[in-house]
């Protein structure tokens, strides 16, 4: 799923998720009063997003306590599922990304958990295997202590496009 001219490499992220036996499905509307994403100017402000699986349901639980390190990784992927499917509704062709610049990951944990960074990988190198080098970003990944309906991971992402 590389395309390699005059030297440059480019991975077709469209491509590579069909590869991947993903396919995006159309964002729900918001709950409240906001708009999942915002564009300005060639960046794109995504609102968090949780784990949403296929069947409707979401990961829930605290990292610590009802989920393992895996289990938050997996829910951290499939939130990266989530994200781009917004991002594709939002510019149409995700080939059209330039950069994934900035993410915020919220992780539901226990007082005492401190493995954030790991749980966020699962976002992180489902982005980069997606993307390529243009899927690696700069990042947080702080814990909570409680999150909205109980979801195990919220992520918020910046995203650079080409015009």
């Amino acid at each position: 799923m590389t395309v390699s001219w005059m030297g440059y490499s480019q991975q077709n992220p469209e491509q590579k998720l069909k590869a991947m036996g993903i396919t995006l499905s159309e964002p729900s509307p918001p709950t409240a009063n906001f708009v999942r994403a915002v564009r300005t100017g060639n960046l794109v402000f995504l609102s968090g997003h949780g784990p949403s699986r296929g069947d409707g349901t979401s990961v829930q639980g605290k990292l610590g306590t009802e989920l393992t390190v895996s289990e938050g990784q997996e829910a951290a992927r499939l939130t990266g599922i989530a994200l781009l499917a917004t991002l594709k509704a939002e510019i149409g062709d995700l080939n059209k990304v330039k950069r994934i610049v900035k993410v915020l990951g919220m992780v539901n944990a226990s007082s005492n958990f401190t493995q954030q960074p790991s749980v966020m990988n699962g976002f992180s190198d489902f982005m980069v295997e997606v993307f390529g080098e243009k899927g690696k970003h700069a990042r947080s990944a702080v814990g909570m202590g409680s999150l909205p309906n109980n979801i195990a991971i919220e992520i918020e992402m910046i995203v650079e496009i080409e015009d």
